[in-house]
């Protein structure tokens, strides 16, 4: 039930019709659906930590498995649970779906609810507080920390293999960041074949990954406030931020002309990728990861209710993003774009935070490329 997911091929509205200007079938992306699996993508990354914590001897038979979510991978430990015969304990916040709260317990996971967030580090770090609180109590329980665990990375091997057999040649691949695992675990197993290719991270606005100051985020899967280590700074090319009300109109665009959508990180990477069609040769492939599907979201992106009371609803995108040189340039509120990439830790470390990373086309140390894909137009 998990992996070999599906590819989809995305069109417009979210890229130009056809014409004589561009290819016969229009421009368009590969998007990964990922929300075929069980769970959505993590599922992949859940079953593969606890098959090698078990393996190394650090998940002992039977013990418990503690980890701090906001949705999506508590639904891959569910399943890891059945699977290895662990109890599960997640702990959550006051922004998981009532949905997925009650498919968790329907599931076998205990569900801890976190009361306050933490004063600098937000719900995320209120939720990790509680995980060491937890595993302090249980001597035999194993976490997975999928913020630091390089297992989360390697676990995501086989879609990149998915998508070499899947469409042959990937040019740019488009991700959401959350955890750093998939971006960075994908983009690693695609450069070993295409060693061109452009890697572009989908955050949200209000969110500290990529340098921006923390804030109250509205979307979940997406963004932290804390730094997580599975995030390959040098891997990345360029960054988009991307506001709420932008992400629930790409949502719905997609459900209503392609029968397939998601969450707020879909409408999020749909909303870039269809841009980055746009604004490419035509013969540059894009590969976009879906992380999920839409169900989780029907009391959130597809309410009315909902999108009304926080304002969403009658926002279309712009056609394209702002664009800033620097991550600290400006505080950004809306669909943002930057290709100065920075690893906003070496600021609290004592570096220089306005170091930029290596950018594969234009900086020597970077490493070289072979002439084996287009490159992408900036």
């Amino acid at each position: 039930m998990v992996g070999n997911t599906p590819v989809l091929w995305i069109t417009e509205p979210l890229t130009p019709a056809p014409d004589s200007a561009h290819t016969s079938d229009g421009r368009g992306f590969w998007a990964k659906l990922e929300g075929a699996n069980p769970g959505g993508m993590k599922d992949r990354t859940a079953l593969h930590m606890v098959a090698r914590a078990t393996a190394r001897g650090e998940l002992t038979p039977g013990a418990r498995i503690i980890e701090s979510t906001s949705g999506t991978l508590g639904l891959g430990l569910a399943l890891a649970g059945m699977v290895y015969r662990h109890p599960v304990t997640l702990v959550t916040d006051p922004g998981l779906e009532p949905l997925m709260r009650h498919m968790l317990a329907a599931y076998g996971a205990s569900v801890e609810m976190v009361a306050e967030p933490h004063p600098t580090g937000g719900w995320q770090q209120a939720r990790r507080d509680r995980v060491a609180e937890l595993l302090a109590d249980d001597p035999h329980a194993w976490c997975p920390d999928q913020y630091r665990n390089p297992d989360n990375r390697d676990a995501y091997e086989p879609l990149a293999m998915e998508l070499v057999a899947q469409l042959g040649r990937v040019d740019a691949l488009v991700c959401s960041v959350g955890t750093g695992g998939h971006s960075a675990g994908i983009a690693r197993v695609l450069r070993r074949y295409f060693p061109r290719l452009r890697l572009i991270g989908v955050d949200t606005v209000a969110s500290t990954i990529f340098g921006q100051p923390a804030g109250q985020r509205l979307m979940r899967g997406l963004g932290s406030s804390i730094y997580p280590d599975n995030v390959d700074y040098p891997a990345f090319d360029e960054i988009h931020w991307v506001a709420p009300a932008e992400a629930v109109s790409t949502c719905r665009t997609l459900a209503a002309t392609h029968h397939a959508s998601g969450g707020w990180s879909v409408g999020a990477v749909a909303l870039v990728a269809g841009w980055l069609a746009r604004t490419s040769d035509p013969d540059v492939r894009i590969a976009a990861v879906f992380p999920d599907g839409p169900l989780r979201y029907f009391d959130t992106v597809y309410s009315d209710e909902y999108c009304r009371e926080h304002g969403l609803l009658g926002i279309d995108p712009p056609n394209e993003p702002a664009t800033i040189a620097h991550p600290a340039a400006a505080v950004v509120d809306s669909w943002t774009r930057c290709t100065t990439v920075v690893d906003p830790r070496n600021r609290d470390r004592g570096g220089d935070a306005t170091a930029q990373q290596p950018n594969r086309q234009t900086d020597p140390a970077a490493p070289s490329h072979t002439e084996t894909a287009p490159e992408v137009t900036r």
